[in-house]
């Protein structure tokens, strides 16, 4: 097992009368079943990170919410699609919590998988890029692995202090100079309210790729999708990680700390297309989603659909 819970009690939903009208409870599989490779969906039920980061409680619900809400939607892909069930975190051991979501991505990247993490707090992306350096670590030269993040926050923070849900990226970047690998970072939506000096200081240090949620228009999203294309250039491989809180507080109420201002899905969306298409996506993961403090299940419908575009 690569989990410590697994059921499939969320895939439920509607089912149409006509023919070729498959949703995706009628087309999900228990992992244990698959015969090729696919889109594999592996839980991180933990918010251990958001409390020590003082954040609201309750993204631990966030996987069970957002197979509920993908539950019902129509299915359009070719390749299959798996469960591979919940990594839990109930006494508070985050750091053991990680270790075995490494353990769990990893084994689905050495299948042929692609993995898609859902959270749980943004804690989850050193689980998840443990995960992918150790399917990496045999490789005679060292990984470019590019971290593209939507987010309101860098999670940058010293976890010298704390392991929380702000620090998976600090995190990272010191595993990288202990590895002797490059640290390829861009963060977008990034909100200058809710980031101090410290943290702009730290990701101008670390050559971070920045917009900020302002920056990120209609009108500009030719240039940074530009940006996107270059920075993944030198890339081998894309570990995509989606904060939730990135998306405005009226398309994403559900989350540990909703945005004030945002980036809406209309602009989100086309960036993610792109990223895509690289043919560069390895991992995906999504953060945040607070269902205790969700609104007519927008935050989950919202990251659905986002898991949806991904998945074509």
């Amino acid at each position: 097992m690569l989990s410590d819970r697994f059921s499939l009690d969320a895939w439920t939903g509607r089912i149409d009368p006509e023919p070729d009208s498959p949703r995706w409870h009628q087309r999900i599989q228990p992992l244990a079943e698959a015969r090729e490779p696919g889109l594999a969906l592996l839980g991180f039920a933990c918010d251990e990170g958001v409390r020590r980061n003082h954040g609201r409680v309750g993204a631990a619900g966030g996987p069970l919410a957002l197979r509920k809400a993908l539950a019902n939607l129509a299915w359009h892909r070719e390749a299959p699609a798996f469960d591979a069930g919940d990594v839990i975190c109930e006494d508070g051991d985050l750091a053991a919590a990680q270790a075995r979501l490494a353990r769990g991505v990893c084994a689905l990247l050495e299948a042929g998988h692609l993995p898609l993490v859902l959270g749980g707090g943004h804690e989850v992306a050193f689980g998840s890029w443990s995960g992918l350096a150790e399917h990496f670590a045999g490789r005679k030269t060292a990984p470019k692995i590019g971290i593209v993040n939507f987010d309101a926050h860098f999670d940058l923070r010293d976890p010298a202090h704390v392991q929380s849900s702000g620090t998976p990226f600090a995190q990272i970047a010191e595993q990288c100079q202990a590895r002797g690998w490059p640290f390829h970072y861009a963060c977008l939506g990034v909100s200058r309210a809710s980031n101090t000096r410290a943290l702009f200081s730290r990701a101008a240090e670390l050559n971070v790729l920045v917009r900020e949620d302002h920056e990120m228009r209609e009108a500009g999203l030719a240039a940074i999708a530009a940006e996107l294309e270059a920075f993944l250039a030198d890339c081998d491989a894309l570990y995509l990680t989606i904060d939730i809180d990135v998306l405005p507080a009226c398309e994403a109420p559900g989350v540990s700390a909703p945005a004030a201002r945002g980036v809406p899905l209309a602009l989100l969306e086309p960036l993610l297309e792109g990223l895509k298409r690289s043919g560069k996506l390895r991992l995906v993961d999504f953060a945040e989603l607070n269902p205790n403090h969700d609104i007519d299940n927008r935050t989950a419908k919202a990251a659905a659909r986002l898991i949806h575009l991904l998945s074509l």
